[in-house]
Protein backbone atom coordinates (compact mmCIF):
# COMPACT_ATOMS: atom_id res chain seq x y z
CA UNK A 1 0.00 0.00 0.00
CA UNK A 2 2.93 2.42 0.97
CA UNK A 3 4.68 2.02 -2.45
CA UNK A 4 1.27 1.86 -4.46
CA UNK A 5 0.44 5.17 -2.99
CA UNK A 6 3.78 7.19 -3.29
CA UNK A 7 3.70 6.96 0.71
CA UNK A 8 7.37 7.74 2.18
CA UNK A 9 8.40 5.29 5.20
CA UNK A 10 11.64 4.98 7.70
CA UNK A 11 12.23 1.49 8.60
CA UNK A 12 13.91 0.66 11.64
CA UNK A 13 14.40 -3.04 12.43
CA UNK A 14 16.40 -5.59 14.59
CA UNK A 15 15.29 -8.53 12.08
CA UNK A 16 16.74 -10.13 8.74
CA UNK A 17 12.94 -10.60 7.55
CA UNK A 18 13.62 -6.67 5.72
CA UNK A 19 15.22 -9.06 3.24
CA UNK A 20 12.01 -10.74 2.14
CA UNK A 21 11.24 -6.74 1.07
CA UNK A 22 14.11 -5.59 -1.07
CA UNK A 23 11.58 -6.19 -4.38
CA UNK A 24 9.07 -3.72 -2.92
CA UNK A 25 11.84 -1.17 -1.06
CA UNK A 26 14.34 -1.30 -4.19
CA UNK A 27 11.51 0.70 -6.07
CA UNK A 28 10.68 2.80 -3.56
CA UNK A 29 14.26 4.36 -2.65
CA UNK A 30 14.18 4.66 -6.17
CA UNK A 31 11.53 7.30 -6.11
CA UNK A 32 12.93 8.47 -2.56
CA UNK A 33 10.55 7.36 -0.65
CA UNK A 34 12.03 5.02 2.01
CA UNK A 35 15.11 4.05 3.57
CA UNK A 36 15.82 1.66 6.29
CA UNK A 37 17.90 1.33 9.84
CA UNK A 38 19.22 -1.77 11.19
CA UNK A 39 19.51 -2.02 14.79
CA UNK A 40 22.75 -3.18 16.09
CA UNK A 41 23.23 -3.50 20.20
CA UNK A 42 26.79 -5.40 20.59
CA UNK A 43 29.02 -7.88 18.62
CA UNK A 44 29.05 -10.47 21.37
CA UNK A 45 26.94 -13.44 20.17
CA UNK A 46 26.67 -14.77 23.84
CA UNK A 47 25.96 -11.28 24.94
CA UNK A 48 23.14 -10.91 22.29
CA UNK A 49 21.65 -14.39 23.01
CA UNK A 50 21.05 -13.31 26.58
CA UNK A 51 20.07 -9.52 25.64
CA UNK A 52 17.81 -10.10 22.71
CA UNK A 53 17.28 -14.30 22.31
CA UNK A 54 14.70 -14.02 19.71
CA UNK A 55 16.24 -11.23 17.63
CA UNK A 56 18.73 -11.69 14.44
CA UNK A 57 22.48 -12.01 15.66
CA UNK A 58 24.55 -9.20 15.51
CA UNK A 59 26.78 -10.30 12.48
CA UNK A 60 23.68 -11.25 10.23
CA UNK A 61 22.58 -7.62 10.87
CA UNK A 62 25.77 -6.03 9.37
CA UNK A 63 24.83 -8.67 6.82
CA UNK A 64 21.32 -7.34 5.97
CA UNK A 65 22.68 -3.59 5.61
CA UNK A 66 25.08 -5.02 3.16
CA UNK A 67 21.97 -6.17 1.13
CA UNK A 68 20.04 -3.46 1.49
CA UNK A 69 23.05 -1.12 0.21
CA UNK A 70 23.60 -3.39 -2.54
CA UNK A 71 20.18 -3.10 -3.62
CA UNK A 72 20.37 0.62 -3.95
CA UNK A 73 18.31 1.34 -0.34
CA UNK A 74 19.49 3.93 1.46
CA UNK A 75 20.01 2.03 4.74
CA UNK A 76 21.84 3.36 8.37
CA UNK A 77 22.44 1.61 11.24
CA UNK A 78 21.01 2.39 14.68
CA UNK A 79 23.33 1.44 17.81
CA UNK A 80 20.10 0.95 20.52
CA UNK A 81 20.42 0.65 22.97
CA UNK A 82 23.34 1.50 24.76
CA UNK A 83 23.66 -0.11 27.89
CA UNK A 84 26.48 1.42 29.44
CA UNK A 85 29.37 -0.49 30.93
CA UNK A 86 28.13 -3.81 29.00
CA UNK A 87 27.59 -2.61 25.13
CA UNK A 88 29.14 0.77 24.60
CA UNK A 89 32.53 -0.68 24.11
CA UNK A 90 31.42 -2.25 20.74
CA UNK A 91 30.07 1.30 19.65
CA UNK A 92 33.37 2.14 17.26
CA UNK A 93 33.30 -1.51 15.59
CA UNK A 94 29.80 -1.39 15.05
CA UNK A 95 29.91 1.82 13.41
CA UNK A 96 32.88 0.75 11.34
CA UNK A 97 31.50 -2.84 10.55
CA UNK A 98 27.94 -1.05 9.51
CA UNK A 99 30.14 1.68 7.26
CA UNK A 100 32.10 -1.49 5.44
CA UNK A 101 28.57 -2.66 4.93
CA UNK A 102 27.20 0.05 3.11
CA UNK A 103 25.84 2.21 5.89
CA UNK A 104 25.63 5.99 4.63
CA UNK A 105 24.20 6.93 8.41
CA UNK A 106 23.89 6.51 12.17
CA UNK A 107 22.20 7.14 15.43
CA UNK A 108 22.71 6.21 18.69
CA UNK A 109 19.97 5.79 21.41
CA UNK A 110 20.69 5.40 25.11
CA UNK A 111 19.09 2.34 27.14
CA UNK A 112 15.86 3.77 28.17
CA UNK A 113 13.82 2.43 31.68
CA UNK A 114 10.42 3.88 31.52
CA UNK A 115 7.55 2.29 34.02
CA UNK A 116 7.76 -1.19 34.14
CA UNK A 117 10.78 -1.75 31.80
CA UNK A 118 13.09 -0.41 34.82
CA UNK A 119 12.54 -3.75 37.23
CA UNK A 120 12.76 -6.32 34.35
CA UNK A 121 16.15 -5.02 33.29
CA UNK A 122 17.22 -5.20 36.57
CA UNK A 123 16.24 -8.17 37.27
CA UNK A 124 17.75 -9.17 33.94
CA UNK A 125 20.89 -7.65 35.40
CA UNK A 126 20.85 -9.56 38.62
CA UNK A 127 20.24 -13.25 36.31
CA UNK A 128 22.94 -12.80 33.96
CA UNK A 129 25.66 -10.06 34.90
CA UNK A 130 25.40 -9.87 38.51
CA UNK A 131 28.47 -8.58 40.10
CA UNK A 132 28.17 -5.60 37.59
CA UNK A 133 24.39 -4.99 37.77
CA UNK A 134 25.03 -2.20 40.61
CA UNK A 135 27.47 -0.36 38.26
CA UNK A 136 25.60 -0.42 35.39
CA UNK A 137 22.56 1.19 37.05
CA UNK A 138 24.47 3.64 38.79
CA UNK A 139 25.94 4.49 35.39
CA UNK A 140 22.24 4.50 34.09
CA UNK A 141 21.17 6.98 37.25
CA UNK A 142 24.30 9.20 36.42
CA UNK A 143 22.90 9.69 33.05
CA UNK A 144 19.41 10.13 34.30
CA UNK A 145 19.42 13.09 36.97
CA UNK A 146 19.43 10.38 39.69
CA UNK A 147 16.68 8.65 38.29
CA UNK A 148 16.05 5.48 36.47
CA UNK A 149 15.14 7.33 33.47
CA UNK A 150 13.92 10.83 32.60
CA UNK A 151 11.67 11.47 29.67
CA UNK A 152 12.51 15.08 29.14
CA UNK A 153 12.44 15.67 25.89
CA UNK A 154 16.24 16.13 24.23
CA UNK A 155 17.64 13.76 27.02
CA UNK A 156 15.38 10.35 26.63
CA UNK A 157 17.66 9.11 24.06
CA UNK A 158 21.02 10.12 24.51
CA UNK A 159 20.89 11.53 28.56
CA UNK A 160 22.98 13.92 30.23
CA UNK A 161 26.16 14.60 32.20
CA UNK A 162 29.51 13.71 32.15
CA UNK A 163 29.21 9.76 31.12
CA UNK A 164 26.90 10.65 28.48
CA UNK A 165 28.66 13.36 26.91
CA UNK A 166 31.72 11.70 26.52
CA UNK A 167 29.58 8.78 24.47
CA UNK A 168 28.33 11.53 22.61
CA UNK A 169 31.71 12.59 21.70
CA UNK A 170 32.71 9.13 21.12
CA UNK A 171 29.56 8.65 18.75
CA UNK A 172 30.74 11.96 16.82
CA UNK A 173 34.23 11.60 16.55
CA UNK A 174 33.42 7.96 15.20
CA UNK A 175 31.28 8.94 12.58
CA UNK A 176 33.25 11.97 11.18
CA UNK A 177 35.64 9.70 10.72
CA UNK A 178 33.75 6.97 8.91
CA UNK A 179 31.57 9.91 6.95
CA UNK A 180 28.81 8.99 8.64
CA UNK A 181 27.61 12.26 9.77
CA UNK A 182 26.58 13.48 6.47
CA UNK A 183 22.75 15.56 6.02
CA UNK A 184 20.47 12.51 5.10
CA UNK A 185 18.65 13.35 1.91
CA UNK A 186 14.82 14.14 2.90
CA UNK A 187 12.20 11.68 1.06
CA UNK A 188 10.25 12.78 -1.15
CA UNK A 189 6.80 14.07 0.19
CA UNK A 190 5.23 15.36 -2.99
CA UNK A 191 4.65 12.61 -4.48
CA UNK A 192 1.63 10.71 -2.45
CA UNK A 193 -1.65 10.35 -3.27
CA UNK A 194 -4.53 8.82 -1.21
CA UNK A 195 -5.76 5.39 -1.58
CA UNK A 196 -8.87 4.83 -3.69
CA UNK A 197 -11.36 3.60 -1.55
CA UNK A 198 -14.05 2.38 -3.93
CA UNK A 199 -16.58 4.66 -6.28
CA UNK A 200 -18.56 5.80 -3.10
CA UNK A 201 -16.41 7.42 -1.31
CA UNK A 202 -14.20 8.62 -4.25
CA UNK A 203 -17.37 11.43 -4.35
CA UNK A 204 -15.16 12.95 -0.73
Amino acid sequence: MLSACDHPATIVTKSSLVERDIDLLAPMAARRLTRVYVSVTNLDAGLARKLEPRATAPYRRIETIRRLAQAGIPVGVMVAPVVPFLTDRFLEEILERAREAGAGSAGYILLRLPYEVAPLMKAWLATHYPMKADHVMGLVRQMRGGKDYDSAFGVRQTGAGRYAELLAKRFAIACARLSLDGEREALDVSRFRPPRLGPQLDLF
